[in-house]
């Protein structure tokens, strides 16, 4: 079959298809003299088991123990019922602004993890999910967004919401950081 359709059935794009045939990812695989690549049908599954893991945030940890819980619960009933075999729950509590969550990098890191389900993409981050998406794709990780943004208004407040978060967030940074060198600047003074 083309590298095209193999994509399509095994739910990646193209790009992430062809990295995975240049990589040597695909058993079997050959390219015609018209650039054609082929992948054949016997080696066309992946290298690796199925391996699902579900990722889980909150931004504070006043909501850990309600919403955290049940966003976990619902994503574990989701893989139940479609009979993924889920290997990984991971919960973390952090602001999806904060690009050093340790759970979430960690849980990119693995080589045995096939897909990453999460219940919105603002729970993987607030900005940025096409990067982790295209990471995702390159190393051969399927990430399923269950919830996607029926209408493209929500999606707008969405980011407008995200971006007035970001820059307060900003805002108090600056303020801790000016009192932090005002004290630092009082200590030497006093020394």
């Amino acid at each position: 079959m083309k590298l095209s359709a193999w994509a399509k059935k095994h739910g990646y794009s193209y790009t992430g298809a062809w990295l995975k045939f240049k990589r040597g990812g695909l058993p079997g695989a050959y390219q015609l003299e018209d650039g054609t690549i082929l992948v054949e049908e016997e080696h066309n599954k992946l290298n690796k088991v199925d391996c699902y893991a579900i990722y889980c945030r909150v931004s504070s940890s006043e909501q850990t123990k309600t919403n955290l819980e049940y966003q976990a619960k619902r994503l574990q009933e989701l893989c139940r019922r479609k009979s993924w075999p889920l290997a990984y729950v991971i919960k973390e509590t952090g602001s999806g602004l904060n690009d050093k969550r340790p759970k979430l990098l960690s849980l990119l890191k693995r080589d045995d993890v096939t897909h990453i389900v999460v219940e919105h993409k603002d729970r993987l981050a607030r900005f940025g999910v096409e990067y982790i998406k295209l990471l995702c794709e390159l190393r051969g990780v399927k990430l399923i967004v269950v919830n996607k943004v029926e209408d493209g208004e929500e999606d707008l407040i969405q980011d407008f919401v995200s971006v007035i978060t970001s820059f307060c967030a900003r805002i108090y940074g600056k303020r801790r950081s000016k009192r932090k060198t005002e004290l630092i600047l009082k200590e030497l003074d006093e020394e």
